[in-house]
């Protein structure tokens, strides 16, 4: 892990000085430490955040204060500029006390990676004087943009916005409708948290507290230098700005995939906490009423959870640190990652959503009936983990195909 990154030089291109973290001395393992504390008061307010829709301002603050939010912002920009590895287990440690909060945080923070792509320009007016950015993003394209003198102007309505409500910012994908012939028709913008209105729409059986509602653009300008080609292409080497943080040299996807599969690992360790508790609290509906932790059955079905939880976990954590070998590599020599060798990381990531599904589906049908009540913390884990499970980034199948297909020379199919 990253301990201290190194003092970032002057943005170059811009007037803008180099920002400040707030705590300059933060260290990696202060931030973990901090993660692990919170634990105890996300589980404690699971269900409070569940009913609401949403994590509450004040958790958002303690996740502001607490310097999350920068883990991998660079520190040009008022980050701490860790690594990947650290990310990761940031993510995990926050989305074991609650997995909700843990995909808000994962998510919001992560779309610096997007931010990095737009202009360099729009990247300084974004982080502004304090680096304060936090920005969900929707890359399906669900709003249409009209060209005009310097820039777009933007309508539409976009679903899935998970922590629109405590944004600085948003990252929104639509549709050019002057496209040139032969030109991609789909845009990014970036845009302000006063450009969007909320509208509530997010009801679901997992995953309700992380207000992933609707957004709404009515007739709101973007300039010209807050708009990218999306999917974008990576052009390397970055500027100046990152030259202290290889991680963003990396490839887009695999990180994508890991902002969520953190967050499934680490639900999946919450649920083993759970479990092991049941094990010390609980007696089997036996005529013997020996306790759990005696008996062969449950002995097993706690082992072969344990060994998937942690697999899982020591997959990921392992490619977060090929990825940032990956991303190393692509700073030094401005050669992206080979797509094959993108492809294989993403997989690996996805290998690990399977794992720890697999581990909370033996947890929930092994514990007992209890878990199956509305207001069961063990049974709000399974929901939350069966819900990530069918997100669309986490299709292994397309993956694995797609995969096969361009190693052998064939060209992909469908979006993954």
């Amino acid at each position: 892990m990253t301990d201290h990154a190194p003092v970032a030089p002057p943005i170059s291109g811009s007037s803008t000085s180099t920002i400040a973290p707030p705590e300059p001395n933060l260290t990696s393992e202060e931030l973990l430490r901090r993660a692990d504390d919170l634990r105890p008061l996300l589980r404690e307010q699971q269900a409070q955040t569940e009913a609401r829709g949403n994590i509450s301002a004040e958790t958002n603050a303690v996740l502001v204060n607490s310097g999350f939010y920068r883990v991998i912002q660079p520190r040009t920009f008022g980050g701490y500029g860790f690594d990947l590895p650290t990310y990761v287990r940031l993510t995990m440690a926050i989305s074991r006390g609650c997995p909700e909060t843990g995909w808000v945080l994962s998510l919001v923070l992560g779309h610096v990676h997007q931010l990095s792509s737009f202009p360099l320009h729009a990247q300084v007016e974004a982080y502004g004087e304090l680096g304060d950015f936090r920005a969900p993003e929707v890359a399906a394209p669900q709003g249409r943009g009209v060209a005009e003198p310097g820039g777009y102007r933007v309508s539409g309505a976009w679903d899935y916005a998970s922590g629109c409500e405590h944004a600085t910012h948003i990252l929104l994908a639509f549709v050019d409708n002057d496209t040139a012939p032969g030109g991609s028709p789909v845009r990014m913008g970036l845009f302000e948290r006063s450009n969007y209105e909320i509208v509530k729409n997010w009801d679901v059986i997992g995953m309700q507290g992380t207000g992933s509602n609707r957004v709404v653009l009515e007739d709101v300008f973007v300039p010209a230098h807050r708009v990218k080609v999306f999917p974008h292409k990576q052009v390397l080497p970055l500027p100046e700005a990152y030259s202290d943080s290889p991680l963003f040299s990396g490839p887009a996807r695999p990180f994508i995939i890991m902002e969520s599969a953190s967050v499934v690992v680490g639900a999946a360790e919450g649920a083993m906490d759970l479990y092991e508790e049941s094990f010390l609290t609980r007696k089997a509906n036996t005529p013997a009423g020996a306790a759990r932790d005696q008996l062969a059955e449950y002995q097993l079905n706690f082992g072969r959870a344990r060994a998937l939880v942690d697999t899982a976990r020591a997959a990921l954590l392992q490619t977060a640190t090929d990825y940032m070998a990956v991303a190393r590599t692509s700073q030094q020599t401005g050669d992206p990652c080979p797509e094959d060798a993108a492809r294989r990381l993403t997989l690996t990531v996805l290998q690990t959503v399977h794992m720890a599904h697999e581990a909370v589906d033996i947890i929930f049908r092994t514990v007992g009936s209890s878990a199956s009540r509305s207001d069961s913390m063990l049974g709000r884990y399974w929901r939350n983990v069966g819900v990530l499970r069918g997100h669309l980034a986490h299709q292994s199948d397309s993956a694995a195909i797609n995969y096969g297909r361009t190693h052998f020379g064939h060209e992909p199919v469908g979006v993954a």
